[in-house]
């Protein structure tokens, strides 16, 4: 039930996944006077979507916390117990997205040998059919250099199995790419990067905010509240970029007549336009992965559309595909980090 066009983009953003995923099958949780109706105009969905009802739900206000506390009958924390139990492989949501991490991270446990989980999507670049992942774009204000070891083998993995890099280059963001540069956590986690030997990928040093888009690494490592900052200044200059050019066509008469007189070459171009329209398509970069849980969750953004949701479904099916989870532990079995859980991890439990 969450996203601001929820359930229909739910519904139909499962109709559009199973054209790439034919064996999908699909629990879906919330209100279903409202969401029966959806599935019967999606011909063949009723056959492999469950409706499981429930009145209660999450809303972007709420905060994490209360989330928590009250909102076990809620449609996220009754998707996110179907993974816990092994009901499902995955589960998808474009709500709340801090009410996600907690409740995720509540219900589903970090991984041994992971102190925190994190968030991370993929980004285009402008190196053709390359993108980057980065992370942690906001789950994690404050990370210590093993927090950011964590996240470089979370997204290694990820950069390597779903996106088929075989040595996926891991960089540090940094104000600078010289050693001496940055305060003392990037430098000591520098430090663990190069001395760890059987990383999933080849850790090239520091890496600056232009390198991302350049595609200078597959992936980007960073704390959350720079993760975070950088991806709203990405996301905030391609609008602004987009809007300037409509601005600059429509300032004039003699502009919209320039514009007029351009149509015959854009007709020529037309496939590279579309070509290009396609690559930087938000939609499909939708679907950030909670990483480093022991259960696979997949953030969708709030306000994107069917297409976009369909996008985020496809995340969640190709990580549980590849048994992404496993593939983790495995690595980090490889560089001795495999453990019980964190004595910081288990306190927030109690806590809890």
């Amino acid at each position: 039930m969450g996203g601001d066009d929820a359930p229909l983009i739910v519904i139909e953003g499962a109709h559009l996944a199973r054209k790439k995923y034919p064996q999908a099958k699909f629990i879906v949780f919330g209100d279903e006077n409202e969401i029966k109706p959806l599935v019967k105009n999606y011909p063949g969905l009723e056959g492999v979507m469950e409706v499981r009802h429930t009145l209660d739900r999450i809303t972007s206000e709420d905060k994490p916390s209360t989330a928590l506390r009250s909102g076990r009958n809620s449609s996220m924390r009754l998707a996110i117990n179907a993974v816990g139990v092994g009901e499902a492989h995955c589960v998808v949501s474009a709500g709340n997205t801090g009410a996600l991490m907690a409740i995720a991270k509540f219900v589903l446990k970090v991984l041994p040998g992971i102190t925190r989980p994190a968030i991370a999507t993929h980004l285009p670049t402008k190196v053709a059919g390359h993108s980057a992942v980065m992370l942690d774009l906001g789950a994690n204000v404050e990370c210590d250099p093993k927090n950011l070891l964590e996240f470089g083998v979370l997204v290694g993995v990820f950069s390597r199995e779903i996106l088929k890099i075989a040595e996926p280059r891991i960089g540090i963001l940094n104000i600078g790419s010289e050693s001496v540069k940055g305060h003392e956590v990037v430098k000591a986690a520098s430090e663990l990067f190069s001395a760890a030997a059987h990383l999933p990928g080849k850790y090239i040093g520091f890496i600056e905010g232009d390198d991302i888009g350049a595609g200078t690494v597959d992936v980007v490592v960073t704390d959350g509240f720079t993760g975070n900052v950088s991806l709203k200044t990405m996301e905030g200059t391609a609008k602004m970029l987009a809007s300037l050019v409509k601005q600059s066509f429509q300032s004039s008469w003699l502009m919209k007549l320039g514009a007029l007189l351009c149509l015959p070459g854009l007709l020529v171009a037309l496939p590279a336009v579309l070509a290009l329209k396609k690559r930087l398509d938000p939609r499909s970069y939708n679907g950030a992965s909670l990483v480093g849980l022991k259960g696979l969750c997949i953030k969708s953004h709030g306000g994107t559309d069917a297409v976009g949701f369909a996008h985020a479904i496809g995340v969640a099916a190709d990580m549980a595909l590849i048994r992404f989870n496993e593939k983790v532990e495995q690595e980090l079995e490889k560089i001795g980090m495999g453990a019980v859980a964190a004595p910081e991890v288990m306190a927030e439990e109690a806590a809890l």
